[in-house]
C-alpha cells in the first residue's frame, strides 16, 4: 500500500496539478469573457458535481423535476452518456435506453412523459432544439452540466457526496475532482448527498463549516430514501417481495452497475436475507455472457425464496436487453431510490428556496 501511495504521489499527483491548472485557466477564460456564455430567455437550472462517480445527482434531478412540475412545464436535458445515437434526440413512446442513455430513459419513464426529456452532446444546440419543438417549456434542468460553461444558468446546484466531500478531494487523476474545489463558488446551492441518517446537529454544523460557503450560498443535506421493491418485468411478476419480510432462509443476488454501489449493497445487506453481490462498471451494458453468468449465480443461491435485486438504473438496461434469461424475469426486482431533505438548522424548504431564487434572478435579469 505504501508503495502504491508513493507511486501515486510521484506520477498521478503531478498530472493532477497540470490538469488543475488547465481547468483553472479554462474557467478564467469564461470569467474574463474570452470564452462566451450563452444566456437563454427560458430559465436554466444546472445540476452537477465537481467530482466524477456516483454522487447521487440523478435522484436529485428527479426530485427537482417532480417538485416543480406541478407549477411549471419542465424539460430535462443531458448529454445521454453511453447512448448509441448522436445529436439531439427527444424521448418519446418508442424511445429505448440505447437512444438517450439509461439515466435519461429512467427519468422519462419515471414521469411517464409528464416531463420532457432530451439529450444532446452540445447543450447550447440542445436548448435551441428544445425551444423549437413547439412544446411549452418553462424551465430546463441541465443534468450534469456544471462544467459546461457555454450555457449561462439562472441557478446552479452542485451535489457533494457526504462520504467523499469536495473539500477533502484532489484533482483527477490523483483524486476525483473535475475542477479545483474553489469552483464551488459558482454554485448557488450545495446539496450534500447520501448523509447517514444518524447524524447529530453537531455533525451537520461541522460539515457546514468545512465547506466554508459564501454568505449568499445555500446549503442543504439529503439522505437516500429507498422505496419498496418493484418488478423489472411487470408482466412476469406474480408477487412483489418486501426486503423486511425476508429471513435468513432466503437468498438475494444484488446486482449493480452504477458509479457508487456501496450504499445500495449496504442497504440490501442490512436485511436478514443471505446476500451475494455482483458489481459491474457504471452504465454497464450487460452482454449475453454477463447474463449467462447471472443465471448461474442465481441457480447457485440456496434458500426458500430467491431473488435478484438490482438498482433502478440497471433495471432500465435489463428490461430492454433481449438476452435477459426468461427464467429469471419473475424473480428480478429493482430498488427505487429517492432523496429526503434534512433541515437540522431549520430554514426554508429546498423547493421553496429554489423557486424563490428563480424569481429573484428573473427580476434581476428584467432590471438589467
Amino acid at each position: 500500500m505504501a508503495q502504491k501511495t508513493l507511486l501515486s504521489k510521484l506520477v498521478l499527483l503531478p498530472c493532477s496539478k497540470v490538469y488543475g491548472a488547465v481547468t483553472f485557466m479554462r474557467n478564467k477564460f469564461f470569467d474574463w469573457n474570452i470564452l462566451k456564455e450563452v444566456e437563454f430567455e427560458v430559465p436554466i437550472i444546472t445540476v452537477g458535481n465537481l467530482a466524477v462517480g456516483g454522487t447521487g445527482k440523478t435522484p436529485l434531478v428527479e426530485y427537482i423535476a417532480g417538485a416543480l412540475k406541478a407549477n411549471y412545464h419542465i424539460a430535462v436535458l443531458s448529454r445521454g452518456y453511453k447512448r448509441e445515437t448522436k445529436g439531439f434526440v427527444m424521448a418519446g413512446k418508442n424511445t429505448m435506453p440505447r437512444d438517450i442513455g439509461d439515466e435519461s430513459f429512467q427519468i422519462y419513464n419515471k414521469f411517464n412523459g409528464e416531463v420532457t426529456v432530451a439529450v444532446c452532446e452540445d447543450r447550447v444546440t440542445g436548448i435551441r432544439e428544445l425551444m423549437n419543438t413547439g412544446k411549452q417549456i418553462d424551465i430546463i434542468l441541465l443534468d450534469d452540466a456544471f462544467q459546461h460553461r457555454y450555457v449561462k444558468p439562472l441557478v446552479s446546484i452542485v451535489v457533494s457526496e457526504y462520504s467523499h466531500p469536495i473539500y477533502a478531494d484532489a484533482m483527477l487523476p490523483y483524486g476525483r475532482l473535475r475542477e479545483p474545489s474553489r469552483g464551488i463558488n459558482r454554485a448557488d446551492m450545495l446539496v450534500v448527498s447520501k448523509c447517514p441518517t444518524e447524524l447529530k446537529p453537531m455533525d451537520y454544523r461541522n460539515e457546514s463549516n468545512r465547506y466554508a460557503l459564501q454568505a449568499w450560498q445555500q446549503l442543504f443535506f439529503t439522505h437516500l430514501d429507498y422505496r419498496p421493491l418493484a418488478p423489472v418485468f411487470d408482466d412476469m411478476a406474480t408477487s412483489v417481495p418486501y426486503l423486511d419480510w425476508l429471513t435468513e432462509n432466503d437468498s438475494v443476488l444484488a446486482v449493480a452497475g452504477i458509479g457508487n454501489p456501496r450504499p445500495f449493497v449496504k442497504y440490501v445487506k442490512s436485511h436478514a436475507a443471505r446476500v451475494k453481490v455482483d458489481i459491474y462498471p457504471d452504465h454497464h451494458q450487460y452482454t449475453r455472457k454477463d447474463l449467462e453468468h447471472l443465471l448461474e449465480r442465481f441457480n447457485s443461491l440456496r434458500g426458500a425464496r430467491r431473488y435478484i435485486i438490482t438498482t433502478e438504473k440497471d433495471a432500465v438496461r435489463m428490461a430492454a436487453n433481449p438476452y435477459f434469461p426468461h427464467q429469471l424475469k419473475a424473480s428480478t426486482f429493482y430498488l427505487p431510490v429517492g432523496v429526503d431533505f434534512e433541515y437540522p438548522f431549520g430554514g426554508p424548504d429546498f423547493t421553496e428556496a429554489l423557486e424563490k431564487t428563480i424569481r429573484e434572478r428573473l427580476r434581476e435579469r428584467a432590471q438589467q
